[in-house]
Protein backbone atom coordinates (compact mmCIF):
# COMPACT_ATOMS: atom_id res chain seq x y z
CA UNK A 1 0.00 0.00 0.00
CA UNK A 2 1.74 3.38 -1.09
CA UNK A 3 0.50 6.50 1.34
CA UNK A 4 -0.34 9.24 -0.58
CA UNK A 5 -1.10 13.00 1.07
CA UNK A 6 -2.64 15.34 -0.08
CA UNK A 7 -3.74 19.35 1.25
CA UNK A 8 -5.86 21.39 -0.52
CA UNK A 9 -9.08 23.43 -0.31
CA UNK A 10 -12.25 23.43 -2.34
CA UNK A 11 -10.69 25.60 -5.03
CA UNK A 12 -7.59 22.74 -6.24
CA UNK A 13 -10.24 19.82 -6.09
CA UNK A 14 -10.46 19.23 -9.50
CA UNK A 15 -6.43 19.84 -9.83
CA UNK A 16 -6.30 17.17 -7.83
CA UNK A 17 -8.89 14.94 -9.61
CA UNK A 18 -6.57 15.20 -12.41
CA UNK A 19 -3.43 14.10 -10.74
CA UNK A 20 -5.11 11.41 -9.14
CA UNK A 21 -6.33 10.04 -12.53
CA UNK A 22 -2.80 9.92 -13.89
CA UNK A 23 -1.36 8.41 -11.24
CA UNK A 24 -3.81 5.39 -11.31
CA UNK A 25 -3.09 5.50 -15.07
CA UNK A 26 0.57 4.86 -15.00
CA UNK A 27 0.73 2.84 -11.75
CA UNK A 28 -2.10 -0.03 -12.63
CA UNK A 29 -0.50 -2.67 -10.55
CA UNK A 30 0.05 -0.48 -7.41
CA UNK A 31 -2.87 -0.04 -4.19
CA UNK A 32 -3.05 3.25 -3.20
CA UNK A 33 -4.88 4.68 -0.21
CA UNK A 34 -4.90 8.30 -0.16
CA UNK A 35 -5.21 11.14 3.08
CA UNK A 36 -6.81 13.97 2.09
CA UNK A 37 -6.03 17.26 5.41
CA UNK A 38 -8.65 19.96 4.40
CA UNK A 39 -9.88 22.52 6.55
CA UNK A 40 -13.43 23.29 5.29
CA UNK A 41 -14.34 21.10 1.92
CA UNK A 42 -17.86 20.50 1.75
CA UNK A 43 -19.41 17.42 2.66
CA UNK A 44 -20.64 17.35 -1.09
CA UNK A 45 -17.08 17.99 -2.29
CA UNK A 46 -15.48 15.03 -0.24
CA UNK A 47 -18.58 12.77 -1.64
CA UNK A 48 -17.34 14.14 -5.31
CA UNK A 49 -13.96 13.08 -4.55
CA UNK A 50 -14.77 10.23 -3.09
CA UNK A 51 -16.17 8.87 -6.00
CA UNK A 52 -13.46 9.27 -8.13
CA UNK A 53 -11.49 7.56 -5.99
CA UNK A 54 -13.85 4.37 -5.94
CA UNK A 55 -13.29 4.49 -9.93
CA UNK A 56 -10.03 4.58 -9.73
CA UNK A 57 -9.54 1.67 -7.05
CA UNK A 58 -7.99 3.98 -4.32
CA UNK A 59 -8.79 4.46 -0.96
CA UNK A 60 -9.82 7.81 0.32
CA UNK A 61 -9.34 8.88 4.36
CA UNK A 62 -9.91 12.08 4.97
CA UNK A 63 -9.08 14.71 7.85
CA UNK A 64 -10.72 17.19 8.85
CA UNK A 65 -8.77 20.07 10.82
CA UNK A 66 -11.24 21.69 13.23
CA UNK A 67 -8.27 23.66 15.54
CA UNK A 68 -7.34 26.71 15.04
CA UNK A 69 -4.01 25.60 13.77
CA UNK A 70 -2.01 28.55 11.89
CA UNK A 71 -4.69 31.25 12.25
CA UNK A 72 -1.76 34.07 12.70
CA UNK A 73 0.25 32.23 9.74
CA UNK A 74 1.02 34.49 6.57
CA UNK A 75 -1.01 33.25 3.87
CA UNK A 76 -1.65 34.83 0.03
CA UNK A 77 -3.74 33.85 -2.61
CA UNK A 78 -1.86 30.95 -4.02
CA UNK A 79 -1.06 29.72 -0.73
CA UNK A 80 -3.84 29.23 1.48
CA UNK A 81 -3.37 27.91 5.47
CA UNK A 82 -3.35 24.50 3.95
CA UNK A 83 -0.01 24.49 2.98
CA UNK A 84 0.84 24.39 6.64
CA UNK A 85 -0.58 21.24 7.25
CA UNK A 86 1.79 19.23 5.47
CA UNK A 87 5.02 20.18 7.48
CA UNK A 88 2.53 18.87 10.75
CA UNK A 89 1.42 15.82 8.91
CA UNK A 90 3.25 13.37 11.53
CA UNK A 91 1.31 14.40 14.18
CA UNK A 92 -1.94 14.81 11.91
CA UNK A 93 -2.15 11.11 10.42
CA UNK A 94 -2.29 8.51 12.54
CA UNK A 95 0.97 6.95 14.44
CA UNK A 96 0.63 3.61 12.73
CA UNK A 97 1.85 5.59 9.17
CA UNK A 98 5.82 5.50 9.07
CA UNK A 99 6.12 6.80 5.54
CA UNK A 100 3.87 9.01 3.23
CA UNK A 101 4.27 10.67 -0.28
CA UNK A 102 3.17 14.03 -0.40
CA UNK A 103 2.75 15.49 -3.70
CA UNK A 104 1.27 18.87 -4.73
CA UNK A 105 -2.62 19.10 -6.69
CA UNK A 106 -0.92 20.58 -9.48
CA UNK A 107 0.98 17.82 -10.50
CA UNK A 108 1.09 14.98 -13.39
CA UNK A 109 2.43 11.86 -12.24
CA UNK A 110 3.46 10.69 -15.67
CA UNK A 111 5.47 7.05 -14.55
CA UNK A 112 5.69 4.94 -11.64
CA UNK A 113 6.51 6.82 -8.36
CA UNK A 114 7.56 2.83 -7.13
CA UNK A 115 10.66 3.56 -6.97
CA UNK A 116 10.56 6.86 -5.18
CA UNK A 117 8.22 5.32 -2.75
CA UNK A 118 10.77 2.75 -1.71
CA UNK A 119 13.81 5.18 -2.04
CA UNK A 120 16.11 4.54 0.74
CA UNK A 121 15.85 7.97 2.71
CA UNK A 122 19.72 7.39 4.10
CA UNK A 123 18.68 8.68 7.82
CA UNK A 124 16.89 11.65 6.34
CA UNK A 125 13.52 12.47 7.80
CA UNK A 126 12.33 13.94 4.01
CA UNK A 127 13.39 13.76 0.22
CA UNK A 128 12.63 16.27 -1.90
CA UNK A 129 13.83 18.18 -5.28
CA UNK A 130 15.67 21.80 -5.55
CA UNK A 131 14.62 23.67 -8.96
CA UNK A 132 18.04 25.07 -9.47
CA UNK A 133 18.86 26.88 -13.32
CA UNK A 134 22.21 27.22 -15.86
CA UNK A 135 23.00 29.96 -13.86
CA UNK A 136 22.00 29.67 -10.14
CA UNK A 137 21.74 32.98 -8.69
CA UNK A 138 18.71 32.39 -6.35
CA UNK A 139 20.41 29.24 -4.24
CA UNK A 140 22.58 31.62 -2.84
CA UNK A 141 19.68 34.28 -1.88
CA UNK A 142 17.54 31.99 -0.59
CA UNK A 143 20.50 31.14 1.82
CA UNK A 144 21.37 33.85 2.77
CA UNK A 145 17.38 35.01 3.39
CA UNK A 146 16.91 32.09 5.43
CA UNK A 147 20.05 31.50 6.84
CA UNK A 148 20.92 28.16 5.29
CA UNK A 149 23.48 25.99 3.90
CA UNK A 150 22.05 23.78 1.55
CA UNK A 151 19.76 24.13 -1.67
CA UNK A 152 16.32 25.53 -2.07
CA UNK A 153 13.97 22.70 -1.68
CA UNK A 154 10.73 22.71 -3.38
CA UNK A 155 7.58 21.33 -1.15
CA UNK A 156 5.74 19.96 -4.06
CA UNK A 157 6.72 16.55 -3.85
CA UNK A 158 7.80 15.53 -0.78
CA UNK A 159 8.85 12.27 0.36
CA UNK A 160 8.73 11.56 4.54
CA UNK A 161 9.53 9.61 7.38
CA UNK A 162 7.08 10.25 9.49
CA UNK A 163 8.56 8.60 13.03
CA UNK A 164 11.68 11.14 12.08
CA UNK A 165 9.12 13.90 11.25
CA UNK A 166 7.09 13.33 14.51
CA UNK A 167 10.38 13.63 16.45
CA UNK A 168 12.13 16.35 14.54
CA UNK A 169 8.99 18.68 13.36
CA UNK A 170 7.31 21.19 16.16
CA UNK A 171 4.54 23.45 15.88
CA UNK A 172 6.00 25.87 18.82
CA UNK A 173 9.34 25.97 16.09
CA UNK A 174 7.37 26.58 13.20
CA UNK A 175 5.46 29.50 14.78
CA UNK A 176 8.61 31.18 16.04
CA UNK A 177 10.00 30.86 12.56
CA UNK A 178 7.14 32.58 11.45
CA UNK A 179 6.95 35.41 13.41
CA UNK A 180 10.66 35.72 13.00
CA UNK A 181 11.01 35.94 9.23
CA UNK A 182 7.47 37.60 8.38
CA UNK A 183 8.13 39.78 5.72
CA UNK A 184 11.00 37.74 4.31
CA UNK A 185 8.47 35.02 3.50
CA UNK A 186 7.89 34.81 -0.21
CA UNK A 187 6.68 31.01 -0.78
CA UNK A 188 5.88 30.22 3.62
CA UNK A 189 5.46 27.07 3.86
CA UNK A 190 8.29 26.24 1.42
CA UNK A 191 10.54 28.83 3.36
CA UNK A 192 10.06 27.91 6.55
CA UNK A 193 10.89 24.05 5.15
CA UNK A 194 13.91 24.63 4.09
CA UNK A 195 14.91 26.91 7.30
CA UNK A 196 13.92 24.93 9.90
CA UNK A 197 14.40 21.36 8.23
CA UNK A 198 16.49 21.30 4.91
CA UNK A 199 19.43 19.81 6.84
CA UNK A 200 17.44 16.58 7.16
CA UNK A 201 16.23 16.73 3.54
CA UNK A 202 17.81 14.04 1.14
CA UNK A 203 18.35 15.59 -2.31
CA UNK A 204 16.69 13.47 -5.58
CA UNK A 205 16.96 14.25 -9.00
CA UNK A 206 14.41 17.29 -10.15
CA UNK A 207 14.37 15.96 -13.80
CA UNK A 208 12.96 12.76 -12.52
CA UNK A 209 10.86 13.28 -9.67
CA UNK A 210 10.12 16.74 -9.69
CA UNK A 211 10.26 18.44 -13.35
CA UNK A 212 9.32 22.18 -12.77
CA UNK A 213 6.61 22.13 -16.84
CA UNK A 214 7.68 26.00 -17.34
CA UNK A 215 12.02 24.88 -17.48
CA UNK A 216 11.80 22.62 -20.53
CA UNK A 217 14.79 24.54 -22.48
CA UNK A 218 16.95 24.92 -19.04
CA UNK A 219 16.53 21.03 -18.55
CA UNK A 220 17.65 20.48 -22.02
CA UNK A 221 20.71 22.87 -22.22
CA UNK A 222 21.99 21.59 -18.55
CA UNK A 223 21.48 17.96 -20.40
CA UNK A 224 23.49 18.73 -23.28
CA UNK A 225 20.44 18.12 -25.30
CA UNK A 226 19.37 14.50 -24.02
CA UNK A 227 16.42 15.63 -21.86
CA UNK A 228 14.28 15.95 -24.58
CA UNK A 229 10.46 15.05 -24.57
CA UNK A 230 11.21 11.72 -25.27
CA UNK A 231 13.32 11.66 -22.26
CA UNK A 232 10.95 12.93 -20.19
CA UNK A 233 8.24 10.93 -21.64
CA UNK A 234 10.01 7.53 -20.39
CA UNK A 235 12.09 8.94 -17.48
CA UNK A 236 9.86 11.57 -15.58
CA UNK A 237 8.09 10.72 -12.68
CA UNK A 238 6.61 13.66 -11.57
CA UNK A 239 5.56 16.64 -13.90
CA UNK A 240 4.82 19.74 -11.85
CA UNK A 241 3.27 22.60 -12.70
CA UNK A 242 4.65 25.39 -10.75
CA UNK A 243 3.84 29.13 -11.12
CA UNK A 244 0.86 30.81 -13.26
CA UNK A 245 -0.31 30.33 -15.54
CA UNK A 246 -1.62 26.26 -14.36
CA UNK A 247 -2.74 24.36 -17.59
CA UNK A 248 -6.10 24.10 -16.96
CA UNK A 249 -5.86 28.12 -17.50
CA UNK A 250 -7.22 29.23 -20.80
CA UNK A 251 -3.66 31.08 -21.07
CA UNK A 252 -1.83 28.46 -20.67
CA UNK A 253 0.51 27.30 -23.48
CA UNK A 254 3.72 24.97 -22.55
CA UNK A 255 4.95 22.61 -24.15
CA UNK A 256 2.81 20.41 -21.28
CA UNK A 257 -0.64 22.06 -21.39
CA UNK A 258 -1.79 19.78 -24.00
CA UNK A 259 -0.46 16.93 -22.14
CA UNK A 260 -2.44 18.07 -18.76
CA UNK A 261 -5.49 18.51 -20.46
CA UNK A 262 -5.45 15.07 -22.33
CA UNK A 263 -5.21 13.83 -18.49
CA UNK A 264 -8.18 16.15 -17.64
CA UNK A 265 -10.75 15.27 -20.88
CA UNK A 266 -9.94 11.88 -19.89
CA UNK A 267 -11.16 11.61 -16.46
CA UNK A 268 -14.15 14.06 -17.13
CA UNK A 269 -15.03 11.52 -19.97
CA UNK A 270 -14.51 8.54 -17.80
CA UNK A 271 -16.88 9.77 -15.03
CA UNK A 272 -19.44 11.04 -17.51
CA UNK A 273 -19.27 7.93 -18.97
CA UNK A 274 -20.22 5.94 -15.71
CA UNK A 275 -22.68 8.66 -14.97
Amino acid sequence: MIELLVTCDENYLNPLQVMLYSLKQNNQNDEFRIWLIHESISAEAIAELRHLCHVLEFKLETIQIKEDLFDNAKTVERYPKEMYFRLLCGQILPESLERVLYLDPDILVINSVTDLWELDLQGKMMAACTHTGLIDFTTTINKVRLNTDHGYYNSGVLLIDLNLARQYIKASEIENALEKFNQRLLLPDQDILNHLYGKYILEIPEEIYNYDGRRFMSYLTRSMGEHNLMWVMENTVILHFCGKPKPWDSSSDSRFTAMYLNYQHQKTRLLKNLG
